[in-house]
């Protein structure tokens, strides 16, 4: 028995998209011939890998083969991306927000490090818009900015949208209504703080300033304590914490991740940029 890595891509896209023809346009295949991968890997495990509806969700055997197929398919990118370059080399200057690191940096290092160990990553965090003043000085090689319209960077790589939520514990909306809204934000300046403060204003809701803290992890702590509530973007909201979708606090517009590099010619720094731009896309 052996499996076949296309067909297990093919899986991984379904998993997380929950449909057919999403995962058929991830993988760059015709929904017919994803359909036949899957049928392909139930018929060899005898095993249904997943409930079929409206929404492709996996059954208990699909939620386990799904931690197996990541693992596979993730060492056979790696191995391939290792013998392609063996022998690049280089350092990297890279900065990055604060809370993009807490959540995504550490694996970015491993997986980068253990593919291209002779490249040095040198990485600083700071606000977006210090960010980009630094790079304009030329301090950084390569960064990783939020901002409100792709348009705003036309340089830039738009890597993906995010979708903001409102975070935090949903009985303070119940609360004396004349009282201001209590919010947990990010000094300026912050994207997410911008746009929490314009969808109150703009919807007539009062709010005060409860807590400010340029850390990821201040901010979810003062959020857990009850002093307010925060903007996050979805993928960023910890276990322990709850979007707000279905209260009557004003939707969130969408930001926007994008990179910013100076085109030095270094091998290395092409590298780095693909496997951040690969990572955040996935």
């Amino acid at each position: 028995m052996t499996l076949d890595t296309t067909a297990l891509q093919c899986f991984i896209a379904v998993a997380e998209t929950g449909s057919v023809t999403k995962a058929g346009e991830r993988v760059g295949r015709t929904q017919s011939a994803v359909s036949q991968q899957i049928a392909k890997l139930e018929q060899m495990l005898g095993k249904s890998l997943f409930t079929r509806g409206k929404h492709f969700s996996p059954t208990n055997d699909g939620e386990v083969f799904l931690g197996y197929a990541r693992q596979i398919f993730a060492l056979h990118r790696e191995a391939i991306e290792r013998f392609k370059e063996p022998e690049l080399a280089g350092e990297v200057r890279f900065g990055m927000p604060e809370d993009f690191a807490s959540v995504y940096l550490s694996d970015v290092l491993i997986d980068f490090s253990r593919i291209h160990p002779r490249i040095l990553v040198n990485i600083e965090c700071d606000l977006t818009l210090n960010l980009f003043e630094r790079f304009k000085r030329a301090e950084f090689d390569l960064i990783l900015v939020k901002m409100n319209r792709p348009q705003e960077f036309p340089n830039g790589v738009d890597i993906c949208s995010e979708k903001l939520e409102w975070v935090g514990d949903a009985s303070l909306m119940t609360r004396d209504k004349n009282k201001p809204l209590s919010l947990v934000l990010s000094p300026q300046p912050c994207v997410y703080r911008a746009r929490a403060i314009h969808a109150l204003d703009k919807a007539g809701i009062k709010w005060r300033l409860a807590f400010s803290s340029p850390s990821y992890a201040g901010t979810i702590a003062a959020v857990k304590a009850g002093i307010g509530m925060t903007v996050l973007p979805r993928t960023m909201i910890p276990e322990q914490l709850n979007a707000l979708s279905h209260t009557k606090l004003p939707r969130l517009e969408d930001t926007h991740i994008c990179l910013l590099k100076h085109d030095t010619g270094n091998p290395a720094l092409l590298s780095f940029e693909q496997f951040v731009s690969a990572k955040l896309k996935h």
